[in-house]
């Protein structure tokens, strides 16, 4: 079963990508979506009846040199059914709605068969990133990794006679190739030092790791340490943390479905995964972990205070995934790696919603997607509307306070990272920054409503007159996700922020009871800590997540002051409030308060000036250097060099030889006498004569 959830899409790939022509577009793009759904039914089956033991299922002997040999094999664990079923829910209602979508995509050129092109990129995609979560190894990782790059090309440049959308492409490419480069530095280092690259071994090695002290860049590392942070580099670019973030929002270039798949349930949630697989590495890295926290939550801050003037619908989501993915590198930073899961889970379906239901806005307004240009749309388009503010409802945290589980399903998951956050962090500067970005989330979620679905029509009379509600092709895939945006959180809750014990009994492994001093330093943060029954994995490697004995924060994170509890709630409500002021009580208030604050409104506006700062620190420099050993090194010294042999050298010595071949008897007796006289010369120096 888990090898046809991994090679349905690839088949689907090929039959889309070369079989159209002998089966009919149609045919070709029914058949990958097909097949996507067969992926996805097996993969819930899968999740639902998974017994928590981790298996290997071996597919073929791949590599084989020196010490280096490793299996393509796929790791079935907890974390792996997880990502299955988000991967594989998402991609088959992607690849449902592209045929409403894409069946009236502006770019379409008469005669161009472009279609299951896109239906092939879609599927590719989805395969890469499944053999990305299903991968038993690092190297494999590293492919799956690396197909996701490929592939995400492809499809942000999809639209490849837009200049931008090349751009944004060629962009997302060459930043994530940063990150990757630190990935595959923590791969060289982590065979370096324990000799394999399979999970197992790498696990198992871990707590040897800690203890183990390697030089690079001149100093000595905690292995450890070091190898935590370049594995989060990779981590980095992909999931868009800050620094190597500018790659995301420009993403937006390619169509709503791709974003929906890139920003929702695929490869910005590789980097989470990423890190919450390496949990035994992570867990022996507070350093990196600790990085990972800050980082982070500055992340989440950031992208929640860009997302505040954005105009375009489809960048105000883009920031707020930037944002959410923030969120989640908190929660694995503070080593509670099933909230990060838990959180990336409900976010799959909120958000794969809000792209799609802004693809059905952006489709009833004739691909306008500035909202600006939109109000007074919810009776134009009712389904969408619901399902919009179903997603909103699940992104800014809408429930019913101190249960925990009552609510939307971005209630459950954001509240328990923030609680984790607040002990992780003994209330400091991550769990503050989450709060406010948290307010803010609330506040743009809102003005994107108001200004989208409330107020007074503006823009074109013309295309608001004609708005009309997306074919039932694209709006089922909104009813579903609707479902999971409404129920994930409750359904889950229990399995992934429960009491400790239920967690890891359902992330797999064995247990053994706490060490007297394990009890002594809960007590200390919680009274009722002494009457735990507070279980713990034996060792690294035996279950999907990994924590480590003195790693408390899962626990304590329940018993939280009430204040703390209840601070997400009161950040939604204000932002609630703050945004139906601005936006539907006092319309004007927000341009007045902009031009009041002029340069917080610009520098917000643009992204805090990162664009322009790297393209005066690399882009700049870079086209010089080039532009340099253009016209220096391969115009004057290269074209110079090979002109200047083939413009003199050549033709002197050209005229010489002709000169030599005069046809006169003569001129070929002298040039005898001097070869005879040039050779007895030569025997007589060298001694060859006697």
């Amino acid at each position: 079963m888990e090898t046809i959830i991994l090679f349905a899409p690839l088949v689907g790939a090929i039959i889309c990508g070369f079989g159209w022509k002998f089966i009919g577009e149609k045919a070709a793009m029914w058949t990958a979506t097909g097949l996507l759904f067969l992926a996805a039914f097996l993969s819930w089956i899968a999740f639902l009846t998974f017994d928590g033991v981790t298996e290997q299922i071996q597919i073929l002997r791949w590599i084989e040199s020196g010490t280096l040999s490793t299996d393509w094999a796929i790791r079935m664990d907890r974390m792996t059914a997880i990502m299955l079923i988000v991967v594989t829910t998402v991609s088959s209602l992607v690849h449902l709605y592209s045929f409403g979508y894409m069946d009236h995509d502006p770019q379409w050129r008469d005669g161009e068969v472009y279609k299951p092109r896109f239906f092939a990129y879609l599927s590719f995609f989805t395969f890469a990133m499944l053999m990305l979560v299903t991968a038993d190894n690092l190297v494999q990782m590293f492919f799956g990794w690396e197909g996701v790059g490929v592939a995400s090309y492809l499809l942000i440049g999809f639209y490849y006679r837009k200049p931008s959308a090349n751009a944004a492409a060629m962009k997302a490419f060459i930043v994530n190739r940063v990150g990757d480069f630190g990935f595959a530095l923590g791969i060289f280092g982590l065979f370096f030092l324990v000799d394999s690259i399979n999970f197992d071994d790498v696990f198992a090695a871990a707590p040897t790791l800690a203890e183990t002290t390697v030089s690079f860049l001149w100093t000595d590392w905690n292995a450890a340490e070091l190898i935590a942070f370049l594995l989060f580099i990779g981590a980095m670019g992909k999931s868009a943390q800050l620094i190597l973030h500018t790659w995301l929002p420009d993403a937006m270039e390619g169509p709503t479905p791709v974003s929906a798949l890139i920003h929702a349930a695929t490869m910005v949630t590789a980097g989470v995964f990423l890190v919450c697989r390496m949990s035994p590495i992570m867990e022996f890295a507070p350093m990196a972990t600790g990085f990972i926290t800050v980082l982070g939550a500055t992340t989440a801050f950031f992208a929640a205070t860009v997302g505040l003037v954005q105009t375009d619908i489809k960048r105000v989501i883009a920031y707020s995934t930037c944002s959410q993915l923030g969120y989640m590198f908190v929660a694995a930073g503070v080593g509670v790696y099933s909230v990060a899961m838990f959180h990336l889970l409900t976010h799959a379906f909120f958000k794969a919603m809000l792209f799609l239901g802004a693809g059905s806005v952006i489709h009833a307004m004739h691909h306008e997607q500035d909202m600006m240009n939109y109000g007074n749309l919810r009776k134009k388009i009712p389904y969408t509307f619901g399902a919009m503010m179903i997603g909103t409802l699940a992104i800014t945290g809408v429930g019913i306070p101190l249960t925990g589980w009552i609510g939307f399903a971005g209630f459950a998951s954001k509240d328990a990272v923030i609680e984790s956050a607040y002990v992780g962090t003994d209330g400091g500067y991550a769990f503050w920054l989450l709060v406010i970005a948290a307010l803010f989330t609330s506040f743009y979620s809102w003005r994107l409503m108001f200004l989208t679905f409330y107020g007074e029509a503006r823009g074109d009379k013309h295309t608001h007159d004609h708005a009309h509600e997306s074919p039932k092709v694209m709006l089922i895939p909104l009813g579903v996700l609707a479902v999971g945006s409404v129920l994930a959180g409750a359904i889950w809750y229990g399995s992934f922020f429960g009491k400790t014990n239920e967690v890891i009994k359902f992330f797999g492994g064995k247990y053994g009871e706490p060490t007297h001093e394990l009890v002594e330093a809960v007590a200390e943060r919680s009274p009722k800590a002494s009457k735990l029954h507070y279980v713990m994995e034996s060792k690294p490697g035996e279950a999907a997540i990994y924590i480590a004995p003195e790693n408390t924060v899962l626990h304590e994170a329940h018993y939280v002051p009430t204040w703390v509890k209840l601070s997400p709630f009161v950040a939604m409500i204000i932002g609630l409030a703050t945004a139906y002021w601005f936006y539907i009580v006092n319309p004007a208030l927000p341009r007045q308060l902009a031009e009041q604050q002029r340069p917080l409104y610009l520098f917000l506006k643009n992204k805090w000036y990162f664009d322009e700062l790297y393209d005066v620190i690399f882009v700049k420099p870079a086209i010089g250097i080039g532009r340099f050993l253009w016209r220096r090194g391969d115009g004057n010294v290269i074209d110079g060099s090979i002109n200047g042999v083939a413009m003199g050298i050549i033709p002197a010595i050209t005229r010489l030889a002709g000169r030599a071949q005069s046809g006169f008897i003569f001129t070929y007796a002298f040039w005898m006498v001097v070869g005879i006289a040039a050779l007895v010369t030569w025997m007589s120096i060298g001694g060859g004569a006697h």
